[in-house]
C-alpha cells in the first residue's frame, strides 16, 4: 500500500498541475503598472516577494506589517525595483483601529483602490492543542476578523474601481492536520466568509473579484522554523509562490494552489479517500519531535 501511495500521488498530482496550468494564460506584467494595491503582512516572506514583484510591475504599494524597520528596508527596495509608489503603515492587526487606518491612507493618497492583498499571519505554534482559549481568541481576531474588517472597509473603492480581494490562506483551511488547530481555525473561517461573500458579490452583480490561495509548505523564514523538525518535506520558494498569488488576483481567479500539484492532490484524496489521507499525514511526521 505504501509503495502504491507513493507511485500514485505524484501521478495524481502532476496530472492535476497539468489540468490547472495548461490552459492558456493571458497574464502580463503590464495588467498591474499603475494599479493601487494594499499588501499586508509585507515585511518578510511571501508578503516582502509579493511587494518586489509588483514593484518591478509598477505598482503603486501600501505595505504593513507590524515591525516597522523591516517596512521601512521593503520600501526603499520597492522604489530601487521600479515601484510607482511606496509607503508603510505598521502596526498589529489585533488592533480595531488599523484597517480604517490603513484603508482611509489609501483613499486619501491615491482616490481609490483597485487589488487588496491579505496576507498577515498572527504567531501560532506548531504543537499540541494546549486548551489556551485565549491564544485562539487571539488569533482568530488577527487571522480573520481583521481580514473581515479590511475586506469590509475595502469594498466601496473596490466596488468603484471594479478591483480584487486576493486572501492567502492554506491547505491547513481546506484539511485539519495536527497540531494546528487555532491556526487551522482561522484558515477555516476565511474560505467560508469570502466563499459565502463571492456568492453575495455575484447575486448582486457586483465586479470585484476574490481569489483565495491555498498554500502547501513555502520556504518561509517563520513556516521552516515552525514545522522543519516535523514534517520532512521540502518546502517551495516564496518568491514563485508571491508570483503565482499576484498572476491568480490579476486574472481573477476564483482560487489558486501552491504548489499545485502537492496541494490538488491531497485536496482530491481528502474528498475521495478522507480517512486515508488523514492516516498518511499522520505517519509522515515525526510525531517525536512535537512538544506538548
Amino acid at each position: 500500500m505504501g509503495l502504491l501511495l507513493k507511485i500514485f500521488i505524484p501521478l495524481l498530482g502532476a496530472a492535476l498541475a497539468f489540468y490547472f496550468y495548461s490552459a492558456p494564460e493571458n497574464f502580463n506584467e503590464e495588467m498591474l503598472r499603475g494599479k493601487r494595491v494594499i499588501v499586508t503582512g509585507a515585511s518578510s516572506g511571501i508578503g516582502e516577494q509579493m511587494a518586489y514583484h509588483l514593484a518591478r510591475m509598477e505598482a503603486h504599494l501600501l505595505l504593513t506589517a507590524r515591525t516597522e524597520a523591516k517596512l521601512q528596508k521593503v520600501v526603499e527596495r520597492c522604489l530601487e525595483l521600479g515601484a510607482a509608489s511606496a509607503r508603510y503603515i505598521s502596526g498589529s492587526m489585533d488592533s480595531p483601529s488599523l484597517p480604517e487606518e490603513v484603508l482611509r491612507e489609501a483613499e486619501n493618497t491615491w482616490g481609490g483602490l483597485d487589488m487588496l492583498i491579505l496576507n498577515h499571519i498572527g504567531q501560532s505554534g506548531f504543537t499540541y492543542f494546549s486548551g489556551d482559549v485565549g491564544h485562539v481568541r487571539k488569533l482568530m481576531e488577527i487571522n480573520f476578523v481583521s481580514y473581515v474588517a479590511l475586506a469590509t472597509a475595502a469594498l466601496p473603492m473596490l466596488k468603484e474601481s471594479e478591483g480584487s480581494i486576493v486572501v492567502v490562506s492554506s491547505i491547513a483551511g481546506r484539511i485539519a492536520g495536527p497540531f494546528t488547530a487555532p491556526y487551522s481555525a482561522t484558515k477555516f473561517a476565511l474560505d467560508g466568509f469570502f466563499s459565502s461573500l463571492r456568492q453575495e458579490l455575484i447575486i448582486d452583480k457586483v465586479n470585484v473579484s476574490i481569489t483565495l490561495c491555498i498554500l502547501g509548505y513555502i520556504n518561509t523564514e517563520s513556516a521552516v522554523r515552525a514545522v522543519s523538525h516535523v514534517i520532512p518535506d521540502t518546502p517551495a520558494p516564496k518568491e514563485e509562490c508571491a508570483l503565482e498569488i499576484i498572476r491568480a488576483g490579476a486574472l481573477r481567479r476564483r482560487e489558486v494552489h501552491y504548489p499545485p500539484g502537492a496541494v490538488g492532490s491531497t485536496l482530491l484524496l481528502r474528498s475521495i479517500a478522507p480517512e486515508l489521507l488523514d492516516s498518511i499525514v499522520r505517519s509522515s511526521y515525526r510525531v517525536e519531535n512535537v512538544r506538548r
